[in-house]
């Protein structure tokens, strides 16, 4: 791209290394170096991509409880873009990302909460979906700007944020031309290429499962086996990406088994799943009935949503100490001196700035009409609320989004568990739809957050100016919000009749209508805290833990398979290893590039009802919907994968 010729062209080890003490990471477009970035053409590309990217995202998100990240698609497109236009500089792609990226984030913070309006039976429009959704936001962005020294920063090279990073690798490859962008296309390829075949051949099952019902012992295990997660596995490495699996198989191979165990001899179902009537033998509300999804669905999620929240309020506890100092060196940097003595890297919105937009939309929060035809609000206390547990919340998403992923981010839990003290703190009588605001606000900031993040560490990594960044942030938030205040009116009806399973929203749904009427299950969600507690006393990782213990065991299986390569390629010898590491996170980065492009093609064609399907013989049916074909299919990926790494290394690999 023009005005990129003297730049590095690489990411430099010290991308993936802590700082030493005094050091400084220097990115690869330095200080002194003066491109275009915050210009009209990347912020108009930006919201395109955004407004786009949310509303595919809202409708898959509504439909199968997933989403897709943005992040590294829109860097791709932005470099097509620029690229046609034969001008724009990295920083300016950098842009475009971030402003796109905000789309998605923000559709799973609304997507999450504000159905849950329309199964209690509201018809929300323009109002309030969009001023929730713009105020949780800018919670988001706000929150994270005087947290960007500490966890960007200070946190480098201990942090990994993969996408982020991963983010940086396709800027800096599509720059840098020769073999950097071979093998950030030859990962493109694979992950598309694969991702393809499953969506639109439906060659394999994307999450083949199999029972298990031996002597009493009944559970199911699988793998999601997809190229984006193998590529965070190995960005993330093994020992967070075991963790992660170990909090997995305590739910699935343990928890699920002891479920069936003793649940599986009652004839009535067990709370939290209630009835009333008499129930037949194939009740499906009987737990000896339901699948291992269903019991993952209706019990173990409680168990993983309070180990989830303990772990995020036990990070909180850990972090203050830093967390305050980072404050202090931010008050610091603006009392002693204009903006123009800080570095460009470093020039960001200034504290007070912040401090008085965060006032604005505590008090906006605070006295927000809850519904155009309703005069209530949820009150000052409550308003007060939504700024604590916002920044609780922002705080533990960024950490996690940098430890194993945007992908992995458990938002939902982290709502469960907002709402879960609202709801004790601000419920009763018509208390449901304040206790539901609150939640939305706070999911919407945490979603919001992690993209942040994972930009903000792009931006770190390649020298984008944080100012810009930031300001950036914002528009993307309000574009994004006015387009999801229509895109999810669109939706209402298939919400209501069950056609979209919308799972986070039902689940939202039950735990307030639970704790309001009095039929929680405490006993899981201690359950949960307590297994976190137990980690945390061991030395592990907890919130990786809690979010296996929160997901699916099928989602850790391909993320542990990615940390494996990575093991492999950190146990060959110190002077080989750097290289590899390299070829390994741009090979990755590819796939995950690939796989989410083809993603959110499927998911904006099903968004305009189109459909695209490679006709195969009815021959074959049986082995495409055979488990092992994906099995075959997914250690083909990963077999590429590892000899992309090793294949072209310069240099001869050894122990």
């Amino acid at each position: 791209m023009a005005g990129d010729t003297d730049l590095k062209k690489t990411l430099p080890p010290a991308a993936y290394e802590p700082i030493p003490e005094g050091g400084r990471y220097e990115p690869i477009v330095g200080d002194d170096v003066v491109l275009p970035e915050l210009t009209a053409r990347a912020l108009i590309i930006g919201v395109f991509i955004g407004v786009v990217f949310g509303a595919a995202n809202a409708y898959l998100g509504l439909k199968v409880g997933l989403t897709v990240s943005a992040s590294i698609p829109a860097a791709v497109i932005g470099v097509a873009v620029f690229k046609a236009l034969r001008s724009g500089s990295i920083l300016e792609v950098n842009l475009v990302q971030t402003v796109g990226s905000a789309g998605e984030s923000l559709a799973a913070g609304v997507i999450f909460t504000l159905p849950v309006l329309y199964l209690w039976g509201y018809e929300p429009g323009f109002w309030p979906i969009f001023p929730l959704a713009m105020l949780g936001g800018l919670l988001g962005v706000f929150f994270m700007i005087p947290l960007r020294r500490f966890l960007i920063v200070q946190e480098h090279g201990r942090l990994s944020y993969p996408e982020g990073t991963a983010c940086a690798e396709v800027l800096v490859a599509s720059q840098a031309g020769g073999n950097s962008a071979r093998l950030l296309f030859q990962g493109m390829v694979f992950g598309g290429i694969y991702a393809a075949l499953e969506k639109f051949g439906h060659l394999w099952p994307e999450e083949p499962d199999v029972a298990v019902d031996s002597a009493g012992y009944r559970t199911s295990v699988g793998a999601t086996v997809s190229p984006e997660l193998l590529g965070v596995g190995f960005i993330i490495g093994p020992k967070v990406a075991a963790v992660m699996l170990a909090g997995g198989a305590v739910g699935w191979l343990f928890l699920i088994p002891l479920i069936y165990a003793f649940g599986g001899m009652a004839d009535v179902p067990i709370a939290p799943v209630s009835g009333t009537g008499p129930f037949a033998e194939d009740s499906e509300l009987l737990i000896r009935n339901m699948g291992s999804f269903t019991v993952w669905s209706k019990y173990l999620r409680y168990v993983g949503a309070g180990a989830v929240a303990f772990g995020g309020l036990f990070t909180l506890l850990k972090s203050t100490p830093v967390i305050v100092r980072s404050f202090k060196l931010a008050i610091e940097a603006m009392a002693e001196g204009a903006a123009e003595q800080v570095r460009r890297t470093e020039h960001e919105l200034s504290l007070g700035v912040v401090g008085a937009a965060l006032a604005v939309i505590g008090l906006l929060a605070a006295f927000l009409p809850l519904r155009a035809d309703d005069g209530g609000t949820v009150g000052i206390v409550a308003g007060f609320a939504v700024v604590l547990f916002s920044f609780f919340f922002v705080t533990v998403s960024s950490r996690i989004v940098g430890l194993i992923g945007s992908s992995s981010n458990p938002i939902s839990g982290m709502t469960i568990a907002t709402v879960l003290v609202c709801a004790l703190l601000f419920g009763g009588s018509g208390g449901r739809v304040a206790v539901l605001t609150i939640g939305a606000l706070v999911c919407i900031a945490a979603a919001i957050a992690g993209d942040t993040s994972q930009d903000l560490k792009t931006g770190f990594l390649v020298g984008a100016t944080p100012r810009n960044q930031q300001m950036a942030e914002v528009v993307g938030v309000i574009a994004a919000a006015a387009a999801m205040s229509t895109v999810l009116a669109l939706f209402r009806d298939q919400i209501v009749s069950g056609e979209f399973k919308a799972p986070q929203a039902n689940l939202i749904q039950l735990v307030i209508d639970g704790v309001l009427d009095g039929n929680l299950p405490w006993v899981l969600v201690i359950s949960g805290a307590a297994m976190a507690f137990a980690v945390e006393i061991m030395g592990l990782p907890t919130l990786a833990f809690a979010v296996g213990l929160y997901l699916p065991i099928h989602l850790a299986v391909p993320i542990m398979a990615g940390g494996l390569i990575r093991l492999a390629v950190d146990y060959n010898r110190k002077e080989v290893v750097e290289e590899l590491r390299e070829r390994g996170v741009l090979v990755a980065s590819g796939m995950i590039a690939g796989a989410a492009l083809i993603g959110v093609a499927n998911a904006s064609l099903a968004f305009f009802e189109l459909e695209a399907k490679l006709p195969l013989p009815d021959a074959l049916a049986p082995i495409t919907a055979n488990p092992a074909s994906a099995a075959v299919a997914f250690s083909a990926l990963a077999g590429l994968f590892a000899a992309s790494i090793w294949g072209g290394s310069r240099k001869p690999a050894g122990q």
